[in-house]
């Protein structure tokens, strides 16, 4: 199995870090164990990191680029288009005007010139599609991002947004027991497209699985690097961001990727659970 993936000129890890956990949607209760996490994960070998505007209003950025600029060596990913406006609300927000705002914002929290990899958090469907996607495109062509992915689409959004600009990564959630963007992870790996599964630990959820359970303890390791291992072994496009505040966590999770699975133990844990209805 590789450990690595080219998206575009980016040669990373393909076991990355989701920062969300280190903040939720607020600032960090715990800032300096919120960067001692960071840096952990650097020195593990981490050197993709996924945030986005939307995680603490801000502070999420602003806490990557306090623990890891000038980011040597490191791939910073964000997103755009997806607003908070309360607790138990998300919206979609994509004209160009804010998209635009949005990503000199993240620039400025993130002191960097040009983000490695910008994402559409979400689709705006009040908005025409081939209009954020032109102001995607506009960002790429001022130099204010390299490469741009989309979150949360289907393949006829992906096939629709790669006739108008270069497409080079997917962020949708899936994992064992959540795969109901199977067409989208099939387009991906046949296109070669990174593919972020978003939540690719479903919470721990499946974990009290007791096939997982099973397979987990014949393998010598703990049910989340297993659901870990799987996603590595699915496709070789696929880059899982799981997220932690523990060190203990995270040094867990990074060891998933020195484990390999078999075609035989795959194709036991894929019935694990039916294909399930995607987020939207």
């Amino acid at each position: 199995m590789t450990t690595r993936l080219k998206i575009g000129e980016l040669d990373i890890n393909r076991l990355g870090f989701g920062a969300l956990r280190l903040t939720g949607y607020r600032p960090a209760a715990d800032r300096s164990a919120a960067i001692r996490v960071l840096r952990r994960a650097v020195e593990l070998g981490v050197d993709f990191i996924d945030t986005a505007d939307a995680y603490g209003v801000g502070a999420n950025e602003e806490l990557i680029a306090e623990a890891l600029h000038p980011y040597d060596g490191v791939v910073i990913a964000t997103k755009i288009g997806h607003t908070r406006p309360s607790a138990r609300e998300w919206k979609p927000l994509g004209r160009p005007e804010y998209l635009r705002q949005a990503a000199e914002l993240s620039l400025r929290r993130l002191k960097v010139e040009c983000i490695d990899l910008l994402q559409l958090h979400r689709v705006d469907p009040a908005v025409p599609f081939a209009d954020q996607l032109g102001a995607l495109q506009q960002l790429v062509a001022e130099g204010k991002a390299k490469y741009i992915g989309l979150s949360e689409v289907t393949c006829d959004q992906l096939r629709e947004a790669r006739r108008a600009l270069d497409i080079v990564s997917v962020q949708n959630r899936y994992n064992l027991t959540d795969r109901g963007h199977e067409d989208v992870v099939d387009s991906c790996t046949e296109e070669g497209i990174a593919f972020i599964p978003w939540l690719p630990i479903a919470n721990g959820e499946h974990a009290k699985s007791r096939l997982l359970a099973t397979i987990a303890t014949e393998l010598g390791i703990t049910a989340a690097q297993l659901s870990l291992a799987w996603l590595l072994h699915r496709s070789p496009v696929i880059v899982p961001i799981p997220g932690t505040s523990s060190l203990d966590h995270l040094e867990e999770n990074v060891a998933a990727q020195q484990i390999t699975l078999t075609d035989g133990h795959a194709a036991r844990l894929e019935a694990l659970s039916p294909v399930s209805t995607p987020y939207s």
